[in-house]
């Protein structure tokens, strides 16, 4: 590779060996936000049985009591339990207790 000035660059020099550093990085960011990435439908995400019990720290049996007692909004297709991410906000939302002053 050369620059305006005619001077070659090789692997060997430190801003290209950079240069390749910062894309391998980025790269690897990408593919991981790719993987994870899981577009809306009809304006809302939708959180798994795994993703809900992590976030709410709990177990996902506990999970199970919630939606037998119909605390928690989900949907039933075909076997597989998801959450409306909006829907667990409002949960919380409604249940935040304010600290006393």
């Amino acid at each position: 590779m050369m620059n305006e000035n005619n001077e070659v660059f090789s692997m060997e020099d430190e801003q290209v060996a950079t240069a390749i550093q910062n894309m391998l990085k980025g790269s690897k960011w990408l593919s991981a936000f790719l993987e994870s990435y899981r577009p809306p439908l009809d304006g809302e995400h939708y959180l798994t049985d795994r993703e809900v019990a992590e976030m709410l720290r709990v177990s996902r049996r506990t999970l199970q009591e919630y939606r037998n007692n119909r605390m928690l909004p989900f949907i039933l297709l075909a076997g597989k339990v998801l959450y409306p991410e909006s829907g667990l906000r409002e949960l919380l939302e409604a249940n935040y207790l304010k600290p006393l002053e």
